[in-house]
């Protein structure tokens, strides 16, 4: 065992090596922070600024760049935790159906006209002129069912409900299958959407989780209050483009074909017609840009579909106002002047800077399917975030310190191996961190005091196996040989108990939880390999030089 080949004692020095390597970016953590960013910055097309420049020319971009990643309590940012507001979703579920009801009503014979009536915001009623031909109208409205396309359990059902609501009255509605597979895509939804707003919003390593059947919890650092992160995520930017019948004042009747809606840039309103000739799903791409008079604007491109709809209406009404809706309000009602063509527009309004921009990356992140309210918030200050890093860093240099110590004072130079042994497998875990994009919380900074604690276990273990082979009177050489294989199994036990741990905590758990279970189980898997082979390489290096006839352990 002593005897390692020279092949092995490279490969493992080439490992601690190269965690060294991924590991030095975290030392000097700012400035490689700032040429990250300054990178990708350049790499979508910006052009370089001169602290840009000079930010990203302060890190080679030959050595690893990988950082750690600092969670909401180390580098502040906001904790927040809304529901989706499902039921939304079955109003417009229902009213969406009503052309294809309407046309297959008055195909059955009989039935010359129908109309929409009053009704719940989550029923589509209808009255027929013929109330002799209700049971006809109610099989040819059934039959507009389709099987739900959701879990096992609405395996089968049928997503709409269909009843007589009273004479030559057709009610229709969501089955509740429907419902609770609308609740599934709803949040499904609602989670990617705001995923990709944040991501847009170039926010670092934000965590974006599902909680419970209706909940989100959205942790970002970096983000400075709680009402910058609502003002990305919490519009639900639901944009769309109506036709406009005609001005009119506050509270005026309008028919169930029409919207009232009010104006954003004055104090007016306007009654559109309901039906939208193209919505914001059509849109693949938004962007902040100026108008023609230098003021802040988004422009906008509508896919193949979109764009087809939007020139023929644009070709067929020139001199007709064409508003612009988003999120119930009229943000602007241009007259069309000519033909648009291509499917591309612009957007005026308003708007800041700011608002252009955050208005092109929610239009280009998705609509929210459904309103989200806020159910808890909590905003954490940079400046606790520091204390915690410090606070953290003092902690790990005691504990190593004391560790480092308590090896000396117990097995004189084996502890001292013991000891360098840990100080690679403090660097190993966090190279392994940076590699993989970890986040390091307050809880995972615990996990790493831990696993200093527990790293020179293994080597306690091996130490005492090596003591109890040398009462037998075997050499030296022996007692190393039979003190690392006999403890190996021990070790291996309790490491792996360790993980399984980990694992649970991490498949339960959530936020710092998760947290610290990864750098626990870095820790250990990292611990494990200092201990069985950078000791291993460290003594067998000693006994080859110095040949000792006995030692003191």
């Amino acid at each position: 065992m002593l005897q390692f080949p020279l092949w092995k004692t490279l490969l493992v020095w080439a490992v601690v090596l190269v965690g060294c390597l991924f590991a030095a970016p975290n030392l000097v953590y700012d400035r490689v922070e700032r040429a990250n960013d300054a990178r990708t910055a350049i790499a979508a097309g910006a052009a370089a600024t001169p602290a840009q420049a000079a930010d990203a020319a302060g890190w080679p971009d030959w050595l690893p760049s990988g950082l750690v990643n600092l969670g909401l309590d180390l580098r502040g940012g906001v904790y927040l935790l809304v529901e989706v507001a499902v039921e939304d979703v079955y109003a417009d579920r229902t009213q969406a159906m009503w052309p294809e009801l309407r046309d297959a009503l008055r195909a059955v014979p009989g039935i010359a006209s129908v109309r929409r009536i009053e009704g719940p915001a989550d029923e589509l009623r209808v009255r027929i002129d013929n109330p002799e031909a209700l049971p006809a109208a109610l099989t040819a409205a059934r039959a507009l069912a389709q099987p739900v396309t959701s879990a096992l359990l609405a395996a089968g059902a049928d997503n709409i409900e269909v009843t007589g609501g009273g004479e030559g009255v057709v009610v229709l509605r969501l089955s509740e299958a429907e419902r609770r597979a609308s609740d599934e895509r709803t949040v499904a939804q609602s989670l990617e959407i705001i995923r990709r707003r944040v991501d847009e919003a170039g926010t670092r390593e934000p965590s974006i989780q599902r909680q419970g059947a209706q909940r989100i919890v959205v942790q970002v650092p970096g983000v400075g209050s709680a009402d910058e992160l609502m003002a990305i995520i919490g519009q639900t930017a639901k944009l769309s483009f109506h036709p406009v019948i005609r001005a009119a004042g506050p509270g005026e009747p309008v028919g169930l074909d029409e919207l009232l809606l009010p104006e954003a840039d004055r104090e007016g309103f306007l009654v559109l017609e309901r039906a939208a000739v193209v919505g914001g799903d059509d849109l693949v791409d938004s962007q902040a840009s100026f108008d023609q008079n230098g003021q802040p604007a988004v422009s906008f491109r509508f896919d193949a579909v979109g764009a087809r709809k939007f020139g023929d209406y644009t070709r067929d009404n020139i001199g007709k106002l064409f508003a612009i809706v988003l999120d119930d309000t009229v943000i602007s009602a241009p007259q069309i002047q000519s033909h648009i063509a291509g499917g591309s527009g612009i957007i005026t309004g308003r708007f800041t800077v700011e608002e252009a921009t955050n208005l092109s990356i929610l239009l280009r992140a998705g609509a929210l399917p459904a309103e989200i309210r806020v159910l808890e918030q909590r905003t954490v200050g940079p400046e606790l975030g520091r204390d915690s890093i410090e606070a953290g860093r003092l902690a790990s240099l005691v504990a190593f310190g004391a560790v480092l110590v308590f090896m000396v004072l117990t097995y004189g130079l084996f502890g001292l191996f013991g000891s360098i042994a840990l100080l690679c497998n403090i660097i190993l875990i966090f190279a392994v961190m940076s590699v993989i994009g970890a986040t390091l919380t307050l809880p995972g900074i615990a996990g790493v005091v831990l696993t200093i604690g527990m790293a020179v276990d293994a080597n306690v273990l091996i130490y005492e196996r090596i003591r109890e082979e040398l009462r037998t009177a075997k050499g030296v050489s022996r007692a190393i040989e039979l003190g690392f294989d006999r403890a190996l199994t021990s070790i291996t036990d309790a490491n792996v108990t360790t993980l399984i741990a980990c694992v649970i905590m991490y498949w339960i758990g959530s936020g710092p939880v998760r947290g610290f279970a990864v750098t626990l189980a870095i820790g250990v898997l990292t611990s494990v390999f200092t201990a069985i082979f950078v000791t291993r390489v460290l003594i067998a290096a000693w006994f080859a030089r110095t040949r000792p006839k006995s030692i003191t352990l």
